[in-house]
């Protein structure tokens, strides 16, 4: 079996997610012929939506770092076209609130207006909130490197992203070798304490938190209008207008490999495509357990995939319900204590619902969708997976009633003005995604344990090259657009194109 030697080079996608239609898309500005295969009736990976009793349910975005004018990241969501230049963005003036007993805290996108509130709070706390807040400004200047690898970096790039970033050093000596349960430590009101544990994961370093936060407050982490399944539908028609081919419905079995080198892929209906190179943008587990096996798997993917202490990862519960709006005026996304229950023998007395009053197309007129989520991990995810279908059925009605339950006792007034809508779990992101104990991001970066990435190569194997969220922590959609672009760029680099076109 031979690879294509045609003069247009082939190149061989799989999965059609973020990273797959990016690495699409350069490739043809490169040149290159490109097939997309994808498992799914649709493209789109986890960055996705679907429709329930004539209401659309978004899965990914509750923000989209890189929509800043200028940055690096932006010009690559406009070049994939991600982004386009009439593309609307939410009315969002805050990152989230969180209740706790009688108080009532919000991180603002106005930095200052944050500041004036969490002191008038807790004067006691000054210190910590007036530090919090100066480095939140110094993290500010982060702008995710979007030309080319890391790796590829010479003397002058680093030169140039340390005087781009000059006080992101100053984030990372405060902030960088603690988590945020140590973080929310630091400060005395209770409000505040569980106020820098809710968003993400305690075992998060704080740095991360910061920087999210500090992409809010810059303005390069907005809400483009439509969510995610219409932002991966542009995706798609640049694709497409490009001549790029998208095949849908059509699972990859394996990656054949000849000599150590890729050389195509047999679909599970055996067709045969051959192509000069292959690109992986499917989850990493699936790429070495089913796609290319394991014996390829190298030690530093078998130690954080083995290590679960070290390198955790999450997922999470959800449960998506209709309101009347003119009963629930709350805005954005607001955590809240409540009545302990169990999901996933996971202990929950604290939840999280995101109102999508900003998106009136996604209910019918005088509603709006309401969505909560209840994090999950690892030891979760295998609870789930243990179940019987029956089993899991019933518990995850019993999650979604639990649920309802206390949006009831918070919001009392949605009584009788609450319709469920779905719900999903770690489980439905293994099932269509093929995510890896159900994680729709990549590993956690924790206090002292060194941040994961790759090249993005497998070694043992020529022109097999991984386009993925996994190959850098903490993944999500800037580090799947910028593997996308990575991939064709070593291939251009390889194929001594110019660089200028990707």
């Amino acid at each position: 079996m031979k690879a294509m030697s045609e003069s247009k080079k082939k190149i061989i996608v799989v999965g059609g997610g973020i990273a797959g239609l990016t690495a699409g898309i350069y490739g043809r500005q490169a040149g290159y012929e490109v097939d997309i295969y994808e498992k799914n009736p649709i493209a789109g990976g986890q960055c996705m939506g679907w429709n329930r009793k004539g209401c659309h349910i978004d899965n990914c975005i509750h923000w989209l770092t890189g929509t800043k004018k200028g940055t690096s990241l932006r010009r690559v969501w406009e070049t994939v076209g991600a982004l386009e230049e009439h593309t609307e963005f939410a009315d969002c003036d805050s990152f989230y609130t969180g209740i706790t007993g009688n108080s009532c805290v919000t991180l603002w996108k106005d930095l200052e207006r944050t500041e004036s509130e969490l002191l008038k709070l807790s004067p006691e706390d000054e210190t910590e909130i007036k530090k919090f807040v100066e480095h939140v400004k110094y993290a500010e200047e982060c702008d995710m490197p979007a030309e080319k690898p890391m790796d590829a970096f010479g003397i002058s790039d680093y030169i140039h992203m340390g005087a781009s970033m000059a006080n992101m050093p100053k984030v990372m000596k405060e902030y960088g070798s603690i988590d945020l349960q140590e973080m929310a430590g630091r400060f005395k009101h209770p409000a505040l304490k569980a106020l820098f544990t809710d968003y993400l994961p305690k075992e998060y370093v704080a740095s991360s938190f910061l920087v999210s936060y500090a992409t809010i407050t810059s303005g390069n982490g907005e809400i483009p209008k439509g969510g995610s399944l219409a932002m991966v539908n542009r995706m798609v028609k640049r694709f497409e207008s490009l001549g790029g081919k998208l095949y849908c419905n059509t699972p990859v079995l394996r990656i054949l490999i000849e000599n150590k080198k890729a050389v195509g892929i047999e679909t599970t209906d055996k067709k045969v495509m051959l192509a000069d190179y292959i690109i992986s943008s499917v989850d990493t587990m699936e790429m070495f357990g089913k796609l290319i096996g394991k014996k390829y798997m190298d030690a530093k993917w078998q130690s954080c995939y083995k290590d679960m202490d070290k390198y955790p990862l999450f997922s999470g519960v959800q449960a998506a319900f209709m309101v009347d709006q003119e009963v629930y005026d709350e805005k954005g996304t607001i955590f809240f204590d409540c009545p302990s229950f169990k999901i996933g023998e996971r202990k929950v007395d604290r939840i999280s619902v995101k109102g999508y009053e900003y998106e009136p197309e996604f209910a019918p007129k005088g509603k709006i969708v309401l969505q909560v989520n209840i994090p999950q991990f690892d030891k979760e995810y295998l609870y789930w997976k243990g179940l019987t279908k029956e089993q899991y059925k019933k518990l995850k009605e019993e999650a979604a009633a639990a649920i309802k339950e206390r949006l009831l006792i918070q919001f009392p007034k949605l009584q009788g003005h609450i319709e469920f809508l779905d719900c999903w779990t770690p489980i439905t992101y293994e099932r269509y995604c093929n995510a890896y104990h159900g994680a729709y991001m990549s590993f956690i970066t924790r206090k002292g344990v060194k941040s994961f990435r790759v090249k993005g190569i497998v070694k043992g194997i020529k022109n097999l090259y991984i386009a993925s969220q996994w190959i850098m922590a903490p993944g999500g959609l800037p580090v799947a657009v910028t593997a996308g672009k990575f991939a064709i760029w070593r291939i251009a680099r390889k194929d001594k194109k110019s660089l200028s076109m990707v």
